[in-house]
C-alpha cells in the first residue's frame, strides 16, 4: 500500500512545474511534521506526588535525607 503511494506521488511529481518545488517540499514537510507531533505525545509530569501509592515515610529520616542532599537549605 504505500509503495503504491509512493509510485501515484512519483508520477505526480513529474508533471508539477520545477518553479513550484519548493512549495511542494514546504507542504510535504509541515505535513509531516504535523503527523510527527500527533503520533509523539509527551506525558506531563509535575510533581512526584503519589509516586510511593500510600506508603509511609517517617519525616524524620525524610529530613535527613534532604539535608545530606541539599546541605545548603534549611529545613
Amino acid at each position: 500500500m504505500d509503495s503504491t503511494y509512493k509510485n501515484i506521488l512519483m508520477k505526480e511529481m513529474e508533471n508539477i512545474p520545477e518553479e513550484m518545488l519548493p512549495d511542494v517540499y514546504q507542504i510535504l514537510h509541515i505535513l509531516k511534521k504535523q503527523n510527527i507531533k500527533k503520533g509523539k505525545k509527551k506525558a506531563v509530569r509535575n510533581s512526584l506526588k503519589g509516586i510511593w501509592k500510600g506508603s509511609n515515610i517517617k519525616e524524620q529520616l525524610f529530613s535527613e535525607a534532604k539535608k545530606s542532599i541539599f546541605p545548603y537549605e534549611t529545613a
